[in-house]
């Protein structure tokens, strides 16, 4: 009877201790590294996956994941070289190369990356802060990122981790610059505008004055030609005239009276002259 008390007592001890979760069995996953802390020091590193055996309430697992981990955390501001914030949101790839040095250095995965994300941060203000905004955004953005992973990488090699890469997501003006900085890149688009007017006007003021001063020397040739051919015309006419006189001056001179009665008089002229004027000759010729 006692050894059947006994019994039931151990069987009902056992499961009060399943209950309170000191079993002594654990699960290594595949993708699991496991570490057994013995009174808050690391005795084995399990790295084969099944189920595993330690001893309860004197020892503790902690796992730490095999598999390439994301980095990714909220925004956060940097400045750059030419003294502009931005908001920049990155994120990276990792993996715990050690698990007994991460344990060492943290005791928890959790630690790890809360660690890991103020060493990236340290090397990604570090670098942007060498550089200027357009470097930043378009220019040189995946060289940064290289020197970030490559710094960021070397520190957290010290603690048994893997920096795999970071990259740059986003990069945003802060809410409060952007009005600021949208009115500064406005001003230096007017004033290239304005820039571009008034060379602009400056050309066509060339055009215009060259034009005008063409112009002026065409006229000026057209004029002389048109006066080199009057004086043409009149010499051939004088010629042609002077010619006539030559072969009938009595005809020509009573030609040329008669165009002069036409322009002097009509039916309303009113002359006052002496009959015995040269002008009326060829009337008295008439009587």
């Amino acid at each position: 009877m006692n050894a059947q008390n006994i019994l039931v007592g151990i069987v009902f001890a056992a499961v009060v201790l399943l209950m309170m979760g000191a079993s002594p069995f654990f699960v290594v996953d595949l993708t699991e590294t496991a570490i057994v802390v013995r009174l808050g020091k690391p005795i084995h590193t399990i790295t084969e996956p099944g189920l595993k055996f330690k001893v309860p309430f004197v020892d503790d697992v902690r796992l730490f994941d095999k598999r390439l981990l994301d980095y990714d955390v909220p925004p956060q501001d940097v400045i750059t070289l030419d003294k502009k914030t931005l908001r920049i949101d990155n994120y990276g790839k990792w993996q715990i190369r050690n698990p007994l040095q991460v344990y060492e250095a943290f005791q928890t995965q959790e630690r790890a990356l809360n660690r890991l994300d103020d060493i990236i941060y340290s090397e990604l203000r570090i670098e942007l802060g060498k550089h200027t905004l357009s470097e930043i955004v378009s220019e040189k953005r995946t060289e940064l990122m290289a020197h970030v992973t490559k710094a960021a990488g070397e520190k957290a090699a010290d603690y048994g981790i893997d920096v795999i890469d970071v990259r740059i997501k986003r990069a945003d003006l802060p809410d409060q610059n952007e009005k600021a900085v949208f009115s500064r890149m406005q001003a230096e688009r007017e004033r290239e505008a304005k820039l571009y007017r008034s060379q602009g006007e400056e050309e066509a003021q060339k055009i215009r004055s060259t034009a005008e001063k063409e112009r002026e020397i065409l006229l000026a040739e057209a004029d002389k030609t048109a006066q080199e051919l009057m004086g043409d015309g009149d010499a051939a006419a004088f010629a042609i005239f002077s010619q006539a006189y030559k072969q009938d001056p009595d005809f020509f001179a009573f030609t040329r009276s008669m165009e002069a009665y036409k322009k002097t008089m009509n039916d309303k002229t009113m002359l006052v002259i002496s009959p015995d004027s040269e002008f009326f000759k060829y009337f008295k010729k008439a009587k």
